[in-house]
């Protein structure tokens, strides 16, 4: 690969990275493959070392603040969800008004459905991260309950 393309690549990485790994990176990127998909896995590992750092902490250690790990997908998406059934409902009271209807709507239907498909995603999260980072895992699962109490009570106070 050319010294110049190498030298573009490794600038893409965090300059932490960059200072430790840089120089050595560079001279395999000029003795390997020069391929799209070479290419394509450098982009890729920078952008994932762009995500993953540990902001003013040493490049050894794992990035496990609870900001870190609100950004983990398996953490937001259930909270995401709850807040979108949260949202349905608020959504149909405005429209419909709270008065109890003789047969579930789509509205219902759909705020089950998201209150459910999130249980495996957060039994994931809390498999996958308990073990390795307990504190952190235990504040967004608790962020993640709260979001779910917050669907559920409209719910219960109206008696949907």
């Amino acid at each position: 690969m050319n010294r110049t393309v190498a030298r573009a690549l490794t600038r893409l990485y965090p300059r932490g990275w960059r200072d430790r790994y840089g120089p050595e990176f560079e001279a395999f990127l000029c003795d390997g493959d020069e391929g799209i998909g070479a290419l394509a896995d450098v982009v890729w590992s920078a952008l994932r070392e762009h995500m993953m750092r540990n902001p003013g902490g040493k490049m050894d250690q794992l990035a496990q603040s609870f900001q870190s790990m609100v950004k983990r997908p398996s953490a937001f998406l259930p909270v995401t969800m709850s807040l979108t059934a949260l949202a349905l409902v608020l959504v149909h009271i405005a429209v419909f008004g709270s008065a109890r209807e003789a047969d579930e709507g789509t509205t219902a239907h759909l705020w089950q459905l998201l209150m459910a498909a999130q249980l495996p995603v957060i039994a994931f999260f809390a498999i996958k991260w308990l073990p390795r980072a307990p504190r952190q895992t235990l504040g967004v699962l608790a962020l993640q309950a709260g979001a779910v109490l917050a669907s559920m009570a409209p719910v219960f106070y109206f008696n949907l």
